[in-house]
């Protein structure tokens, strides 16, 4: 899979559900996984040729795992040309050692994102691009059915008034299995929280696995149907 085969799908979400107007500063949460690092490779190509310019930067939360975790990275955006900042936290040592969570993944997620939130309206930038996938899609609807008995799912594009910032998820057209084709020669940078690949999402993948045994299109068949609002109004596109 090529950069430009994958910004096609992705320039389409974009133009769907107008997520870059002319002057926008947005800023690429770059967790250091493949998916952010895909997001943040193909932002900065498309930057090139879109009829409406912007700004780009990555920024990274630093948990405070591991010294010069992100190291690579930096060298990466050296590379393509990107601005690049990371934000030390002591978010860690707060859930693990301090509060000793047994389940850290939602106050995780909630201090990183307060925290990416923070950093990026401080330098100025009003949009938030996050690098979540077409299964990501379908597996967040399944976390909202099973656990919730809602039929819901993460927006494209959304607004969050208290920090005055529009969020983003310019990938939300491409599968998972072509990031991981285009992200292979990348500097992709293991998780090191413990709780990784022990989360209710991991549950939600197995299950679609087990399932793709039997109906081998399930998963697109999830998708088509999350991504025609006119029959399922999950998803409003642009008018």
């Amino acid at each position: 899979m090529t950069i430009q085969q994958l910004l096609s799908p992705m320039r389409r979400a974009i133009q769907d559900f107008d997520m870059i107007q002319a002057g926008d500063k947005i800023a690429v949460g770059v967790s250091g996984g493949k998916d952010s690092l895909v997001l943040l490779t193909l932002l900065k190509a498309y930057q090139r040729f879109a009829d409406k310019p912007f700004e780009l930067i990555g920024v990274t939360i630093d948990m405070g795992f591991a010294e010069d975790t992100f190291a690579p990275i930096e060298e990466y955006c050296r590379e393509i040309g990107v601005e690049y900042h990371v934000i030390k936290t002591d978010i860690a040592e707060i859930i693990f050692d301090v509060r000793k969570e047994s389940n850290p993944c939602s106050l995780c997620a909630k201090m990183r994102r307060g925290a990416l939130n923070s950093a990026i309206v401080e330098r100025g930038y009003t949009k938030l691009a996050l690098g979540h996938h077409q299964d990501d899609v379908v597996e967040t609807f399944m976390l909202s059915l099973f656990h919730e008995g809602r039929l819901n799912t993460f927006q494209p594009k959304s607004y969050m008034d208290r920090m005055g910032v529009t969020l983003i998820r310019p990938m939300i057209y491409i599968e998972e299995r072509d990031i991981l084709g285009l992200a292979q020669d990348m500097p992709v940078v293991k998780n090191p929280c413990p709780a990784d690949e022990h989360t209710e999402r991991e549950s939600m993948k197995q299950i679609l696995r087990d399932l793709a045994k039997k109906y081998p299109n399930v998963r697109q068949k999830f998708a088509n149907a999350i991504m025609h609002p006119e029959r399922y109004n999950l998803w409003d596109k642009k008018d």
